[in-house]
């Protein structure tokens, strides 16, 4: 039987998910796992030691120098060859270090997540600096809350969400790139709304709200995307 990875904490999701050759966009893709994605962030951007990289990461420095060399192949792959990179899937887990008093939720309820800004829907997802939260059961809302977003980002704010247990979110607009990191962590997005909150959120319970498969705003980053379930309750990932 194959022996899963052990899992990898990363801080947050990417906030561009997928990078071409612009004068041949059409070779074949490279994958690049999130885990890989953290240990180039860590090591190359913020000039981490393997070691101090094993520590965040939560694993060996082997571990580390296994999974920064499949990432360097990858990366000079595209560099090299020109082909297609895209980020996507891995062994990992999201840290939780930036979440702070959030109240929990019932076993059987649902949370949904606004963009929240005196009592509008806020319009700029990557923008927001609080969202209202609602924990709903069989049409009934039985908690709110307000909270203060603690990044700044799309996929910091995408990680924010999934580690307070978020499962949808009402938005305005949001990007391509922003989308991308909500498919990742397996969050329901229904964007495009305006207006006030509460009533947003009523209007989803009767179902007067559908999902939004694609972006809703052009100037944000682009990309693909992949949907991977539930990364808060257990380490998603590929195994060997």
């Amino acid at each position: 039987m194959p022996r899963p990875h052990r899992c990898r904490f990363i801080d947050s999701y990417p906030d561009h998910w997928s990078f071409a050759a612009l004068d041949d966009p059409s070779r074949d893709t490279v994958i690049m796992s999130l885990d890989e994605y953290e240990t180039i962030r860590l090591l190359d951007k913020e000039g981490l030691k393997q070691e101090e990289c094993a520590e965040k990461m939560g694993v060996a420095r082997t571990t580390i120098t296994a999974i920064y060399e499949s990432a360097r192949k990858k990366l000079a792959q595209c560099l090299v060859d020109g082909k297609t990179l895209r980020i996507e899937g891995g062994s990992y887990k999201l840290s939780n270090h930036f979440i702070g008093e959030i109240k929990p939720k019932g076993e059987k309820e649902m949370r949904v997540a606004v963009t929240f800004d005196n009592g509008e829907v806020f319009q700029h997802f990557g923008r927001t600096e609080q969202f209202k939260l609602f924990d709903i059961e069989e049409g009934k809302i039985n908690q709110e809350q307000v909270i203060d977003t603690n990044g700044n980002g799309h996929g910091a704010l995408a990680g924010f969400l999934k580690s307070a247990g978020v499962e949808a979110l009402i938005c305005g607009g949001l990007g391509q790139g922003a989308k991308n990191a909500l498919d990742e962590a397996g969050i329901t997005v229904y964007s495009g709304v305006s207006g006030d909150v509460d009533a947003a959120v009523q209007n989803l319970i009767d179902g007067k709200i559908t999902v939004q498969n694609g972006a809703t705003c052009d100037h944000h980053g682009h990309g693909d995307h992949g949907c991977h379930g539930d990364h808060q309750h257990g380490c998603h990932g590929h195994h060997e």
